[in-house]
């Protein structure tokens, strides 16, 4: 039996080779490799199908956050609220403005519980930066109540969730910035490192392309303190290859999660909940269970390759220890970092594959 990779981005490149081919041909021999046509072009493909004003291209997700937050002013004092299991990226875009980040436990879809958020905020709080986590999207009804509320703003942190809808709205539209990764592995993912915010805001758009492009717009004309976040035009070529296919790709990925859902009947594994009015895009699918390493192992020595997102809460990472959390700060959360698995799903991985990965995981015995 062939082994089953947990990811296979190569299988995804085979796809729409001679397409990806020609789009890199074309900047190479266009001899503009900077903010040119191929960026534009993407920017306003990629803010119309989102049904946003404005898209802001940058170098990787996390900067977008980044850069994000600075055009909103947030600063040192400030407090931004973020769920606690979420990759530590997400937190990082806020330490790198020098904010404090406030934790939320998770529910049990994974993504921030809207009802534990009211309870941290205070005169400090400026933000809330909601992470559709592994694809699918945020309780945002209440969110946004919340936000409106309290007189915060709404930025959503996308890089998993590109496309996925709550209430028939594409997430990155509900708060006034939204967050996007173009990473390999990711569902809408480039050939390396890639970003892009969308707004409505047309003073949000200047100032974000301003800060990254060294705090210009007019060249040598430098406006503010700004930074080197630029989307390659390479990168936007390829991922325009990819945006054309995204919604045959998506039923790909739904056909591989709908049959583990529908398949997986081993009383060890817990499986994934879908939010109602909700859609899940399946960047990750990920599932709970209780002796992770022996289950791991055992999909391993059947030549099925797993993955684990996120061993290590953001909260007891090294990193961030200057904020003082220690374990059994978020039982939830630790839970979640002590037992989840993603299986193997991918751009080409056939429905052959997932029932091999379905039996196997049926004939797990926990000893």
């Amino acid at each position: 039996m062939a082994k089953i990779p947990f990811n296979n981005l190569k299988r995804g490149y085979n796809l729409y080779k001679d397409e990806y081919e020609e789009a890199a041909l074309r900047v190479l021999r266009s001899g503009w490799y900077i903010l040119g046509d191929e960026v534009a072009s993407f920017e306003e493909n990629f803010a119309r199908l989102h049904g946003a004003n404005y898209c802001v291209g940058v170098d990787n997700g996390l900067n977008a956050i980044a850069l994000g937050l600075k055009a909103l002013g947030i600063k040192e004092g400030d407090e931004i609220i973020v769920q606690a299991n979420t990759y530590i990226a997400t937190v990082l875009g806020i330490t790198m403005s020098g904010a404090t980040p406030v934790l939320v436990e998770p529910d049990e879809f994974y993504n921030i519980d809207a009802d534990k958020i009211e309870k941290y905020v205070n005169n400090k709080t400026k933000a809330l930066l909601v992470t559709h986590l592994y694809g699918q999207a945020a309780r945002m009804d209440k969110i946004l109540s919340l936000c409106s509320e309290h007189g915060l703003y709404l930025v959503e942190d996308c890089a998993q969730a590109h496309f996925a809808k709550f209430n028939n709205k594409n997430v990155g539209t509900f708060g006034i910035m939204g967050f996007f990764s173009f990473y390999p592995t990711k569902n809408l993912g480039g050939f390396g490192d890639g970003g892009a915010i969308i707004t409505n805001s047309v003073d949000l758009n200047i100032k974000l392309k301003t800060l990254r492009n060294y705090g210009s717009i007019e060249k040598y004309q430098n406006e503010i303190i700004g930074y080197n976040s630029r989307l390659d035009e390479i990168q936007a070529a390829l991922i325009k290859v990819k945006l054309s296919h995204f919604s045959e790709l998506q039923i790909g990925r739904e056909k591989i999660a709908r049959k583990y859902l529908a398949e997986i009947k081993n009383p060890s594994v817990i499986l994934p909940n879908i939010r109602e009015d909700a859609t899940h895009t399946w960047h990750l699918f990920v599932i709970r269970t209780l002796k992770r390493e022996m289950f791991r192992r055992y999909l391993s020595d059947n030549d099925i390759m797993t993955d684990i997102h996120y061993p290590i809460p953001p909260h007891l990472s090294k990193a961030l220890a200057y904020l003082e959390h220690s374990t059994g700060d978020f039982p939830i959360t630790e839970n979640y970092a002590d037992t989840v698995v993603s299986l193997p799903i991918f751009d080409g991985m056939t429905e052959a594959e997932a029932d091999i990965v379905i039996a196997i995981i049926n004939q797990y015995v926990e000893s």
